[in-house]
This record gives structure tokens, sequence and C-alpha cells, in this order.
């Protein structure tokens, strides 16, 4: 028995099912086809690069020189900060080497198993390995493989303080491999759903930065044609608002409130009742405008111990790194002390104001700076300068950003069915459960040129 034949030995079992085979990660079982390989990452690697710890010493070049916080997707090409790329001259100077075009990195420091494919030669630091791969494996098929094995890969790495996988083991681990035909049909099935998750995350992110852009422009120079006025001396974001627009601070427009937090909260005959306490956990920022659910009760004792509110109450966060972002209760309930109450705004549509809140968002966390805690007082919100357009326009504003906010909305709850999708189809393709031999599968080039 050769050498090699004896270490795959030590990966590979026999399987009740005579048309698959089991191989092992560590303790893990799985079972694939009998017809594929399980082969460690070298034997399909012309090369591994393992760059040097230096970090460049200056930036002044046209080489991108790219961080783990840069990748997001299946490739990579330019740091997204756009301002760090390194010149020629210095690569030699540090000895720095580079990532060839179509070089597959891998994350093997901290999180382990993130990978891209980069789309022309770059730089990057000691976290990631560069796996040039021989024509014998698609570059495309090993992305999904590895990232697929994550979680292995892990449980692989050693170091106290800093998580580390060492080359020896990266390229020891063992892949399941089938046939090249098959390894570029199962990469194309999830680069498709990929690319839709990435469209559709894309649409997203260009929905958030037009209703950005859309606040700016109607909060300042309004939804009609007005003559703007414009001043420093506005305690808000804006420097400008139509001449016609009253504008005055928070507390002449409002009652501000916070709420309360029953205590000791040691007490249970405070907790664990039906009504419903509405704590900041329970808001996710700029995904909903609405708190629907709850995860925590009080009792009739702790509600008396607390500030009670009905369903649609306008609500501000006063404390923590989400301090100054606005959303309604969406259920009757007692609210938290972490949070500020918004009531008598007869002035006011609503939702204008929760647009017109969060969109002062960053100016409310520069007003609550300064302490240990973030920490937005009743007085300190209710200097916040508020512009009062005639409630028809106020209506119109929050129309046209509501509408686009439906758009923002609805791919959302796209987005998540499409990420099961893609987690079940690498369950399922990755393993051979499904197969792809008998299917007709037109080939994208850009998985046919990596192999």
């Amino acid at each position: 028995m050769s050498e090699q034949e004896a270490t795959l030995d030590e990966f590979i079992e026999e399987s009740d099912n005579p048309d698959r085979k089991s191989v092992r990660w560590g303790p893990k079982k799985k079972t694939i086809p009998g017809d594929w390989n399980f082969d460690p990452i070298i034997n399909h690697a012309s090369e591994i690069i393992y760059p040097q710890r230096d970090k460049p010493t200056r930036f002044d070049g046209d080489i991108p020189w790219v961080r783990i916080e840069d990748l997001d997707g299946v490739y990579i090409s330019e740091p997204t900060d756009g301002e760090r790329y390194v010149s020629r001259e210095l690569m030699d100077e540090m000895n720095l080497r580079s990532f060839p075009k179509g070089t597959l990195m891998c994350s093997c420091s901290t999180t382990m198993g993130v990978c891209a494919i980069t789309t022309r030669e770059l730089l990057s630091n000691q976290t990631f390995a560069g796996i040039v791969t021989k024509d014998t494996i698609n570059t495309h098929y090993l992305y999904y493989a590895i990232s697929d094995c994550a979680e292995e890969l892990d449980q692989l790495a050693t170091g106290s303080t800093i998580s580390y996988l060492s080359s020896d083991k990266l390229e020891d681990f063992h892949i399941p491999t089938p046939p090249l035909s098959e390894q570029r049909k199962i990469a194309t099935v999830l680069h498709t759903v990929d690319q839709a998750i990435q469209k559709t995350g894309e649409i997203i992110e260009q929905g958030k930065q037009i209703q950005e852009s859309l606040k700016t422009e109607l909060f300042t120079t309004g939804y009609s044609d007005w003559e703007v006025k414009e001043s420093t001396e506005w305690r808000c974001r804006a420097n400008k608002f139509p001449r016609d627009w009253e504008v005055k601070p928070a507390e002449e427009l409002m009652e501000i409130t916070r709420g309360a937090s029953p205590r000791p909260r040691s007490d249970d005959s405070l907790f664990g009742g039906d009504i419903p306490w509405i704590k900041i956990g329970d808001a996710d920022r700029n995904e909903s405008k609405r708190i629907e659910s709850v995860d925590s009760y009080v009792t009739e004792k702790g509600k008396k111990k607390s500030k009670f509110v009905q369903e649609d109450t306008l609500l501000v966060a006063n404390s923590g790194a989400t301090c100054g972002f606005s959303v309604f209760a969406g259920v009757d309930g007692c609210v938290h002390d972490g949070w500020l109450i918004l009531g008598d705004y007869d002035r006011f549509s609503p939702d204008f104001l929760y647009h017109y809140i969060n969109w002062n968002y960053n100016y409310l966390q520069s007003l609550s700076l300064g302490s240990a805690q973030t920490n937005l007082s009743t007085s300190l919100f209710g200097r916040l300068d508020i512009p009062i357009p005639p409630i028809e326009e106020q209506n119109k504003i929050v129309d046209t950003l509501d509408s686009v906010g439906r758009v923002i909305s609805e791919n959302k709850r796209e987005l998540d069915p499409l990420r099961r999708l893609k987690r079940g189809l690498m369950q399922d393709l990755l393993s051979g459960e499904v197969r792809t031999t008998d299917i007709e599968i037109d080939i994208p080039e850009k998985v046919a040129k990596y192999g």
C-alpha cells in the first residue's frame, strides 16, 4: 500500500450504501458518492501563497491591498475604502507576495474559511492563504467546498488569543472532489443563487441610498417649490429649511418622557406576566418601523413600576450604541427605561416625525456623547429643532419615503429565502445527495474560466 493510500484510509471508510462512501473530518462523518475523490487541498494547488506579516509602509501605488473586512461575496478586486494601493517598487522593497488573478483567498486566522476569488492581482496580510488551483479543480467549486467546511476548519485551528490554521493543516484538509464536469455544474447552480443574493442586496443598498438622499432633499427644501432659508444656528442636522416653515425645538412641540424599568430586577413578582415589556433589544434599527414582538413580559405589579403605552406610540432610543433612532411600538406594553416616549405632537404626522428623527440619528448620537454610557436625556432630545411643514406636505413627504421603504422591505423579504435556498443546495450538492450528472446546465464563462 502506498503512503498516499495509507493517508486516505485515515479519512475514508466503507459505507452501508454501496454507491456511497463515508469520509471523516476529525470526529465528524459524512458520506459522498463512491465515484468522488476525497483529496487534500494541496493535491489541487499548483501553489499556496502565504503572505508575510508586515503591512505595507505606504499606500501610493495601484496594486490593491485588501483585508478580511473587504470581502463580501464571491469575488474581490478592490479595498472597500478605495485607498489602500501599493506600488510595485514597495512590493520589491518589502518582498511582498501578491495573489495572481484567479487565486482563491482563504482566511486562516480568527474566522476560518472566509473565501473570495481575486479578479485581479492584489495583496493581503497573513490572515489569508492564496490557493492557486491546478486544472484538476474548478476554483468556484473549491470556493463553495471550503466555505461549507468553515466549522471543520475552525476546529483544526490553534491559539489562545487569536486562533490560527497552520499551513500544514490547511494543505492536508480534505474536500469531496467530484469529476471536473460535475464540479462546474455544482458551482454554476450555487453561483446563480449567489448572483440573485448579490443583486437583491444591491437593490436594498441602492434603495437605502436613494431614501437617504430623498430625506435630505425633502427635509431641507420641501416637497413643494419653497424659497429656502439657510442658518448654522439650528440644532439639528440641517442648515437650511423652507423659509415659510416654522422651526421649533422638540420640547415646545411634544411631550417627552422616559420609559421606566420595574426594579429591583431580582423581584420575580414584577416579571413573567402577560404584559409586553418593550426593550431596546426588541427593535432592529433600519429593519422595521415597528416593534411587533417582544421576548419579555411584566406582571400587573411590574406595570405599576413602568410606563405603559398604547400601540403606535413613537419611541426614541436614549442609550447604548443605537441611541437616537426612532421606532413605533407595535403592541400595547410597558416601556424600558432605554426609551424616550413621545406624545401630544398634534402638529405632526407620526410617520413624518419617525423619518425626521431617524434622519437626525448621527446628530442625536453626537449630543449624547461625553459620558461613559451614551445617553440621550429628555432635555437633550428636547433641544432638537424640528421643522413644521403643512400637514398635507408632511403626508406627501411620508408617502415618497415610504414608497422607497416598501421596495427595500420587499427585497429584504426575498433575501432570507434565497439564503436558505443556498444553504440547502450547498448541503445537497456538496455531499452528492443530489447529483447534477444527468442534468444539462449551461456553464457561464465566469465559472468555466477558473477550471
